[in-house]
Order: structure tokens, then C-alpha cells, then sequence
């Protein structure tokens, strides 16, 4: 375990306090109680523990969309961040390894010839996703015969579908079961084309404050700290990730 040191306050707490950019956009990450207006879900409950280890308090910064947190980054208006580690992003966040994954598959009409995932990337499939989601900038790597259609935002995305103008659209199975029974008689298709890292991110240029957390991390995941927090979200398609 690393150890909490002046240079890692430094990095990731440099007000005194430790600003957690948290994406309530995932709900498995994270939501608020709209009495309570309390937060809960699994980065909540890694960012309580990184500033009680820090020995500091913890301020939420809210984003409802993880491309601004991304901008985000070189701006200061953060220390660390809970998002999906991806390579488009690494420009300028340094990743821990992930805690958690979470399955993203594909949701289509019932009357869709398409039964697996895997039959998805074919001439002539459109599919949507929402722009700068971990699996749109995953998809936009990977496909290499479906056309894909980024959108502002899932729920346009899911719109596409619903008017035809897809043929299927990506998402997070948990996202895509609430979806699904927005439209009578779609469904999921068998299997994943991913798992979506989780992972906690630092600006870069913060060696020693990304190394601490890549430690604390393995330390969550080791605990059932991550396991008990999924548990507690009640989402499908999410597992613990493994050991870095």
C-alpha cells in the first residue's frame, strides 16, 4: 500500500480538500436522492474512502456528461475524477486500473434479424450511441463495417432507434433493460461487444497522487469494498474488475 504522503496531498488534494469529479450521467456510479438530495453508488462510496484516507473532505463536482468532465481536466476544476479509462482520453488523464466493469451490448427492435452482438459489425447496420461515451469512442475503433451514428446524448440515440432510423442501439446493459421497456417488444442481444473499465483518474503530471490511488484501488477491490457497493446498486451487468 503507498503511503500518504505530503507529494500525494499535494497532487490530489491541493486545496486542502478533495474535489471528486463524479458522472452522475452513470447511475451505477452514481445518483442523487431527489428528497435527501444525498449521493450514493459506487464512486461515491471510493471517493468517501480516498479523502478519509486522505485525511480530508470531500466536495463533489457534478457532471452530467463525461466529454465535459474530460475537458475538464487541464482546467483545475477537479483532483481526481470516476470515469472510463479509454486511450482517448489519456492525452490528458492518467488512469488507475479499473475497479469495476460494466457489460455494454446492443438493444433492437423485436422485428431485428440480429440475435448476438457479435452479428452486429456488418455492412449495412447502423447503430447510435451516445457521443464520447467510453463504448462510442470503443466503437468508433472497433466497427469496421456497420455505420455508427454518435449522438448528443442517449436519449437521442435511443430516439433513432425507436424511429427506425438504427438498426441498434449501444449502451450499458443496465441502461439498455430500463430502455427496452420504454419499447414494447425490443430486446437485447445475446452477449457484449465490451466491458466498460471504471476507473478513477488524475490531470496529468501527478505521479504521485495516481500511484497512490492505483494502490487504494487494488486495496478496494481485494476488501469487497467495490463488491459491496455494486451489491448495493442492484445493477446488472456490473462486476468487479480484476487484479490489476
Amino acid at each position: 500500500m503507498s503511503r500518504n504522503t505530503p507529494a500525494v496531498r499535494t497532487d490530489l488534494a491541493p486545496t486542502g480538500t478533495l474535489r471528486a469529479a463524479i458522472n452522475y450521467g452513470n447511475f451505477i456510479l452514481a445518483t442523487k436522492d431527489k428528497t435527501t438530495g444525498e449521493s450514493k453508488g459506487v464512486a461515491i462510496d471510493l471517493a468517501r474512502e480516498v479523502a478519509s484516507r486522505l485525511g480530508v473532505p470531500l466536495t463533489i463536482v457534478a457532471y452530467d456528461l463525461v466529454g465535459v468532465m474530460v475537458d475538464d481536466a487541464s482546467k483545475g476544476a477537479w483532483d481526481v475524477a470516476f470515469l472510463g479509462s479509454e486511450p482517448a482520453r489519456e492525452t490528458v488523464i492518467d488512469f488507475t486500473a479499473a475497479y469495476l466493469e460494466i457489460e455494454a451490448t446492443y438493444l433492437v427492435q423485436g422485428s431485428s434479424p440480429l440475435r448476438a452482438a457479435a452479428e452486429v459489425d456488418r455492412a449495412g447496420i447502423r447503430v447510435a450511441a451516445p457521443a464520447r461515451a467510453n463504448y462510442e469512442l470503443f466503437l468508433k475503433r472497433t466497427l469496421k463495417q456497420a455505420q455508427l451514428t454518435s449522438t448528443d446524448g442517449a436519449p437521442a440515440a435511443f430516439d433513432l432507434l425507436v424511429s427506425g432510423k438504427v438498426d441498434a442501439l449501444a449502451g450499458l446493459t443496465e441502461a439498455l433493460f430500463g430502455l427496452a421497456a420504454k419499447l414494447p417488444g425490443s430486446r437485447m442481444l445475446d452477449g457484449r461487444f465490451m466491458g466498460v473499465q471504471q476507473s478513477i483518474g488524475v490531470p496529468k503530471g501527478k505521479s504521485a497522487g495516481v500511484a497512490y490511488l492505483r494502490s487504494v484501488v487494488e486495496d478496494a477491490k481485494a476488501s469487497g469494498l467495490v463488491a459491496r457497493a455494486i451489491e448495493r446498486t442492484g445493477a446488472r451487468g456490473v462486476t468487479v474488475a480484476p487484479r490489476a
